[in-house]
């Protein structure tokens, strides 16, 4: 699998819509956990309260951003969880909008 290519449990979860998606990004707010595996054998799995809203959406990316740059040359591999209910639902609502705007 392309390392672009989203993970089989979410490309299961509408194989019609994300068989064929490709990702550069991800916004954080689809993220609901991060799985870290350091060079030493441990791994952090950090679960991610997403009840703050986007303000706390901007902190948390500041907050992984400097988590990686502190632990980038200990980190071995890290594995993004995506909230996929929360993304079907906003691309369901955003395509509703766009096909009553055409």
């Amino acid at each position: 699998m392309s390392k672009n290519r989203l993970p089989l449990e979410v490309i299961d979860y509408w194989p019609e819509i994300f068989e064929d998606i490709e990702i550069k990004a991800v916004p954080v707010k689809y993220i609901s956990g991060v799985k870290v595996s350091f060079t030493d054998g441990k791994t952090w799995e950090i679960d991610l309260d997403k009840d703050q809203g986007e303000e706390s959406d901007l902190s948390l990316e500041e907050t992984l951003n400097t988590f990686f740059k502190e632990y980038n040359n200990m980190i071995k591999s890290v594995q993004f969880k995506l909230d996929t209910p929360t993304l079907v639902n906003d691309v369901k609502t955003k395509t509703k909008t766009f096909m009553k705007r055409s």
